[in-house]
C-alpha cells in the first residue's frame, strides 16, 4: 500500500480505464431507472394485465428445453451478458487494478465482504424473530447495483474523486462475485452433473483458445452460447457462465498488441450490457402489481423489513465498519482530502441493490407470488431510500469535491488538495484513520 494510504488516486492508465467503465455504467443507470419506472407504471395502469402477459409470454425451442417466458430469458440470458462484463472487470481488477496487490486489495475487499455479510445477518435476525418471516431471501440485501448507484452519482456527486469512484466500482465487482457465488451455491437447483461437466469442458476450451491466442469470433461466439446452454441445463444458474467466460479472458497485452482481448470485449459489450441487457431485465422484473394491496401492506412483511433494513442500514455499517477495522489493523490512513464521511457516502450508495437483488428475489421466491412481490417492492423502496440518503450526504460535501476535482485537473498533489480543504472548512483536519 503506497505510503500506507487507502483510497489514493489510481495511476493515470488505471484512471483512464476506470473513467471509461464508470461512464458506461452511469448512462446505463439512467436507462435502468427509466425502464424501472415504465415497468411500475405499466404494471399498475389500466393496461397492467398486458404487462404481465408480456412477461409470461413463452418463446424458444421446446425440443431443447428452452421454451421459456420472456421474463426468464431476461434473467437467464440478458443478465449473463451483464455478468460477462462483471467477469471482465473482476479479471482486470485482480491482474492490473486495485485488487492486484494484496496491500491495496485488502480494504475494499474486506469492505465488500462486510457489505454482504452484515445485511444478510440483519435480514436473518429480523425474519427469524418476526411472525411469518422467511429465511429464504437472506441473499437479497447482499447485492449492490453499480449502474443505479452511479446514476445517483451522476446527478448528486459528479465531482466525487476518482479514488472514491474506483472504491465504489471495486466494491461492486467483489460484491457481484459474492452474489454470483451465493446464486450458484444456494439459489440453483436440480443439479445435473453431466451437463455441468459439459459446461466445464466449454470453459476449458475457452481458456485454451485464449492461451493459444485464437481471436476469431466465429469460434468464440458458438462456444460461449453452448457454454451458456450447458450451464443452464446443469441446474446452475446460467449467469454463472457469463462470469466464468469473462474471468478467463486475457487482460495482459502481448508485445506489439494495442489492446488485450478483455479491453476489446469490454469496449464492445459493456454498452450492450449497460444500455440494453440490464434495462430490459429491469423492465421485465420491476413491474410489481400494487393494484390490490397498495404499497404499505407489502412493506409491513418481515421479508420487506429485513430487505430494507439490510440495504439501508446493514450495507453502510458493513462497508464502512470493515473498511475502518482494516484501516486500523493495517495502520493505514485515508488519502489526503478524503474523510470517513466520504467513505460513508459510498457505503450508503452500496445499499442501492436493484438488479442482482431483484434476480435473487425471483430465484428465492419463484414459487410464492406474495413473498416475491413483497421482496421486489422492498428492493425498490430500500434502494430509493439509500439513494436519497446518499444524495444528501454527497451534496453536503459538494464544495469540497469541487475543489478536489479542480486540483486533480491541474495535476496538483494530494497534499495541496488537503490544504485547500482545510482552508475552506475552518482548518478542521479530516479524520484520517
Amino acid at each position: 500500500m503506497a505510503n500506507n494510504e487507502i483510497l489514493s488516486r489510481p495511476s493515470l492508465g488505471e484512471r483512464g480505464w476506470l473513467i471509461a467503465q464508470l461512464r458506461n455504467e452511469t448512462v446505463g443507470g439512467a436507462v435502468l431507472l427509466v425502464a424501472a419506472v415504465v415497468a411500475l407504471g405499466w404494471a399498475n395502469s389500466p393496461w397492467g394485465d398486458s404487462y404481465f402477459d408480456m412477461v409470461n409470454y413463452t418463446i424458444g425451442p421446446a425440443s431443447l428445453g428452452l421454451n421459456l417466458s420472456l421474463g426468464v430469458w431476461a434473467a437467464d440470458a440478458l443478465l449473463a451478458i451483464f455478468f460477462f462484463v462483471v467477469g471482465l472487470e473482476l479479471k482486470h481488477e485482480l491482474v492490473l487494478g486495485s485488487l492486484s496487490k494484496p496491500a491495496q486489495a485488502i480494504v475494499p475487499a474486506a469492505a465488500a465482504i462486510g457489505g454482504m455479510l452484515v445485511p444478510a445477518l440483519f435480514y436473518v435476525i429480523i425474519n427469524a424473530t418476526l411472525v411469518d418471516g422467511s429465511l429464504t431471501g437472506w441473499g437479497i440485501p447482499m447485492a449492490t447495483d453499480i449502474a443505479f448507484a452511479l446514476a445517483v452519482l451522476a446527478v448528486f456527486g459528479r465531482r466525487l474523486p476518482v479514488a472514491l469512484r474506483a472504491f465504489l466500482l471495486t466494491l461492486a465487482v467483489v460484491d457481484d462475485l459474492g452474489a454470483i457465488s451465493v446464486i450458484a451455491l444456494f439459489y440453483s437447483d436440480k443439479f445435473a452433473i453431466l451437463w455441468f461437466a459439459a459446461f466445464l469442458f466449454s470453459i476449458l476450451a475457452y481458456w485454451l483458445l485464449q492461451k493459444y491466442r485464437v481471436s476469431s469470433p466465429i469460434i468464440y461466439i458458438p462456444l460461449v452460447i453452448l457454454g451458456w446452454y450447458f450451464c443452464y441445463k446443469s441446474g446452475v444458474h446460467a449467469t454463472i457462465s457469463g462470469v466464468a467466460f469473462g474471468f478467463l479472458t486475457r487482460v495482459r497485452l502481448d508485445p506489439g498488441e494495442r489492446k488485450a482481448p478483455a479491453d476489446t470485449l469490454i469496449h464492445i459489450i459493456h454498452p450492450i450490457s449497460a444500455g440494453i441487457a440490464i434495462p430490459v431485465f429491469a423492465l421485465f422484473a420491476a413491474g410489481i402489481d400494487l393494484r390490490a394491496t397498495g404499497i404499505i401492506e407489502p412493506l409491513q412483511s418481515p421479508i420487506a423489513i429485513g430487505i430494507m433494513v439490510g440495504l439501508v442500514v446493514g450495507k453502510p455499517i458493513g462497508i464502512v465498519g470493515m473498511a475502518w477495522i482494516m484501516a486500523r489493523f493495517t495502520r493505514a490512513s485515508l488519502s489526503p482530502g478524503i474523510t470517513w464521511r466520504d467513505v460513508t457516502a459510498v457505503g450508503v450508495l452500496g445499499g442501492v441493490g436493484f438488479t442482482v437483488a431483484l434476480l435473487i428475489s425471483e430465484l428465492g421466491y419463484a414459487d410464492n407470488v406474495l413473498y416475491l412481490e413483497n421482496a421486489k417492492i422492498a428492493v425498490l423502496v430500500g434502494s430509493v431510500i439509500a439513494a436519497t440518503i446518499a444524495a444528501f450526504t454527497l451534496l453536503s460535501r459538494g464544495r469540497a469535491y469541487a475543489r478536489m476535482a479542480a486540483m486533480e485537473e491541474v495535476g496538483q498533489e494530494p497534499d495541496a488538495i488537503e490544504n485547500v480543504n482545510l482552508q475552506g472548512e475552518g482548518n478542521s483536519r479530516p479524520d484520517s484513520r
